[in-house]
């Protein structure tokens, strides 16, 4: 469903690539809990000196000061002047299955990115390809183009790993399968909505070891948010896990829509007609914390830079590993070890533009 709009969201401004051609990819994760003292190490890119912000293409966990809290809250008052208008919002709910599938017929060979920081942010996923790791199975949910499929399967020294691909969009899983390193031997692409009324009849109830949930949770109306939950809930085993990452509030993402994008509080419609809603950490505890043992709640908050332009861009996403828990085990309460990142992970490839700074009027074009 949504592995290709992470084109438009992390991969453009997490990349690390700026005017000058040059790459800065992550080496180690930089989310960090949301519990976890301001002096816990995290990250690699820490900015600690304001007049060395054009060194680097990107800073890790971004302090936000009183002008970018401000500027945020502008922003999102001035989106709610300007709602989708009232004729037109069940039109976008209704089609926005259609809206995927159009998505992906317009860009279904732009979106394939290798997302190198999974080994750094999601060690788990690949503790699965290990030979000796026996008989594993893992879903990618809103695979898009296979994202998190294709580099497990490329990289498995593990015969028993089978891998599941679904998507919302009937396009997307046919952009699966016709990808060569697609077999049908070691894993299975099918069309499934994660907010319909039960699993996929493709697989049995709790028999998944990980479950994928990488910038797709976002793509959902709210109101489908519990079925959600329950089918996650359905999928795994006891001991399974979820890993999740998506759009945090205040997103630069967020802040740059124009007027008649606000479908309601923090829920858009792009350009394209596809969805996208930007999620507080709490809310991702109330929803989550219900069923599952929250091992990570994190923030990734990174300063994005465009160092010959000499523009700052705010990034904020939301990362969390969810664990179903075992016969007489107990769900919600965090661990000593929950996590808030600020990193280098991926969104789709779309060129960074120097009007989404916070410099830059909010009607600057280019803005979605």
């Amino acid at each position: 469903m949504n592995a290709t709009v992470e084109a438009e969201h992390e991969t453009s401004s997490s990349s690390g690539v700026d005017n000058t051609g040059e790459t800065d990819k992550k080496r180690e994760s930089s989310s960090r809990d949301v519990n976890s003292p301001a002096n816990a190490p995290f990250g690699g890119r820490i900015l600690v000196d304001e007049s060395a912000v054009f060194e680097q293409n990107a800073w890790d966990h971004a302090a936000w000061g009183e002008e970018q809290v401000q500027h945020a809250q502008k922003e999102i008052a001035r989106q709610s002047l300007n709602p989708v208008p009232k004729e037109l919002v069940e039109t976008y709910h209704a089609e926005a299955a259609e809206n995927w599938n159009k998505f992906y017929a317009k860009n279904e060979n732009k979106f394939f990115k290798d997302r190198h920081w999974l080994r750094i942010e999601f060690p788990e996923l690949f503790q699965m390809i290990e030979a000796d790791a026996g008989e594993k199975n893992v879903m990618e949910i809103g695979c898009g183009a296979g994202n998190t499929m294709f580099p497990m399967l490329i990289e498995s020294k593990n015969p028993k790993l089978f891998v599941y691909a679904c998507d919302f969009s009937s396009t997307a899983v046919d952009v699966v399968k016709n990808n060569p390193e697609y077999d049908s031997k070691r894993g299975k692409a099918f069309v499934w909505d994660l907010a319909g009324d039960d699993i996929p009849p493709e697989v049995e109830p709790e028999s998944m070891d990980v479950l994928v949930l990488i910038f797709v949770l976002s793509a959902l109306h709210p109101d489908k948010w519990e079925n959600a939950m329950n089918n996650l809930y359905k999928l795994l085993k006891p001991g399974g896990l979820i890993v999740f990452r998506d759009y945090g509030r205040y997103d630069m993402a967020q802040l740059r829509f124009k007027k008649n994008r606000l479908l309601s509080d923090n829920f858009y419609v792009r350009g394209d007609g596809t969805r996208v809603y930007f999620f507080e950490s709490d809310e991702i505890v109330k929803l989550f914390g219900s069923r599952f043992t929250i091992e990570q709640n994190a923030v990734d908050r990174r300063l994005i830079v465009n160092r010959l332009r000499k523009v700052k861009m705010y990034r904020v996403w939301l990362q969390g590993k969810f664990r179903k828990p075992l016969a007489g085990g107990v769900p919600g309460a965090p661990s000593a070890t929950t996590v808030v990142t600020s990193g280098d992970n991926e969104e789709p490839d779309v060129d960074v533009d120097s009007s989404l700074s916070l410099d830059t009027p909010a009607d600057s074009p280019r803005l979605v």
